[in-house]
């Protein structure tokens, strides 16, 4: 069994005050997060391995741009093509984003439940994943 984890992504992170920077690459600090979470994707496939873990925290608190949705999809797709199973926890920053309540992410990723802890048994791979979402934000 092959597996990789990742955790605190925050796609899309608004980088507030990065213009006031004479100078910053401000367009791509704001895409780092991204060509981060592709170099983890593409490790994924070009590995070979079972599932990816992402424990938390995909977005941020006050992502609002849908794009990074169907951004995220569209990677997922990647995996799903690629025959990998995808396993989302929401941390306290996804709770609290509309965006994951919009998510409809493709079959091959299962969202662990936030209002109890969810245990997904894989017998093919005799693997067991254990886990609970937060429901709401920490800072609510």
């Amino acid at each position: 069994m092959k597996f990789i984890h990742c955790a605190d992504v925050h796609l899309d992170t608004p980088l507030q005050g990065l213009a006031q920077y004479s100078g910053a690459p401000v367009h791509e600090i704001r895409n780092a997060t991204r060509r981060a979470f592709e170099k983890v994707l593409n490790a994924a496939i070009e590995e070979k391995v079972d599932f990816l873990v992402i424990a938390g925290d995909l977005y941020d608190t006050g992502l609002k741009s849908f794009e990074s949705a169907l951004f995220f999809n569209k990677q997922m797709v990647r995996l799903n093509d690629a025959g990998i199973k995808v396993y989302l926890v929401y941390g306290n920053h996804d709770a609290a984003s509309k965006l994951t309540k919009q998510l409809r992410p493709p079959g091959n990723v299962h969202v662990l439940r936030t209002n109890e802890p969810e245990t997904i048994v894989d017998g093919n791979l005799g693997v067991a994943i254990h886990g609970q979402g937060f429901a709401t934000s920490l800072r609510d």
